[in-house]
């Protein structure tokens, strides 16, 4: 499980991500709204932990922005803005949870177990679809009229992403930190042969489904080209 933690006090930035490391998750630490709302919108975290004043773009608005971006990442907010208003101010605008500061850390920590425990909103068991083709999550196994083939977890890591988002043009970056982790010390030559696997696994189950490589930015899946 990966964290981002969006504090301006680099103190306290630097203990939760100590903390949350031992506790054992991974965890991306950022010092202003802007920066934060640019990890965001990779979509590379389980759970983001956020301040409301932060310099740049203060935390509801980055909470804003994300939940218009419909970025379904669970939030908490983590603030010393702790009047009743402001705690519904923050739940209203999309936060999943409220903690005010000073905190304990067991309760932060029960609080983000409680919310990784849900199941996650825009992901469970049932298969994805999209033109010829359904994928079964659990199993990582493709599917095409009569035909199948089983992925790899990073193919089907991969593959997941691109049926999420269909008929978008995903770049380069926001691939590799998805799939592959936002500090991961991946070349990008990686992602080239991940494409390339892909591209024969829709081709060995006969499907109308292609990538298309979109020269200079990503990549996008969809139906109709080769």
């Amino acid at each position: 499980m990966r964290i981002l933690v969006i504090e301006d006090d680099k103190s306290l930035a630097e203990t939760l991500r100590f903390q949350l490391e031992r506790s054992g998750f991974e965890t991306d630490v950022c010092h202003d709204g802007e920066e934060g709302l640019h990890f965001i919108e990779q979509q590379a975290h389980d759970l983001i932990l956020l301040d409301r004043m932060l310099p740049i773009l203060d935390g509801i608005s980055v909470l804003k922005i994300t939940r218009e971006k419909n970025i379904p990442t669970p939030i908490i907010f983590v603030t010393a803005l702790g009047a009743l208003n402001d705690k519904v101010t923050g739940l209203d605008c999309g936060a999943d949870d409220y903690l005010v500061k000073p905190f304990d850390y067991e309760e932060l920590l029960a609080r983000i177990r409680c919310i990784l425990r849900r199941p996650p909103k825009w992901e469970g068991a049932k298969p994805l679809e999209y033109g010829d083709l359904t994928f079964d999550i659990e199993q990582k196994k493709l599917y095409c009229k009569d035909l199948s083939c089983s992925l790899s977890a990073r193919e089907g890591d991969l593959l997941e992403f691109f049926l999420r988002n269909p008929n978008q043009t995903i770049p380069r970056l926001s691939l590799l930190s998805k799939v592959w982790g936002p500090d991961a010390d991946v070349e990008e030559g990686n992602l080239d042969n991940y494409i390339y696997f892909l591209r024969r696994r829709l081709k060995s189950v006969g499907s109308a489904v292609s990538l298309k490589t979109v020269r200079g930015v990503g990549y996008q899946l969809e139906v109709g080209h080769v």
